[in-house]
């Protein structure tokens, strides 16, 4: 018996009884989407925004200090011709 079959089985007898109403398996649902997503999210290992900002700056300091250097190099190179 598969885990969804396991689970509709208990839904099913906790909704025979009357023990659980439509927003209790609503809940229950939600609930269990949200564990899901969280768990994928985590497994993705994704960076949060502002992590993101702060590494995008500081790509684009490296950026301009390597443009500088080249330039630099390139000026060096022409005075010597």
């Amino acid at each position: 018996m598969s885990n969804s079959e396991k689970i509709f089985k208990s839904l099913s007898s906790l909704l025979e009884n009357g023990i659980l109403t439509s927003k209790d398996i609503k809940k229950e649902i939600s609930t269990d989407w949200k564990f899901k997503k969280d768990k994928l999210i985590k497994n993705l290992d994704l960076v949060s925004r502002e992590e993101f900002e702060v590494l995008k700056k500081i790509v684009q300091k490296q950026d301009l200090i390597i443009r500088k250097i080249v330039k630099n190099k390139k000026t060096k190179k022409a005075k010597k011709l």
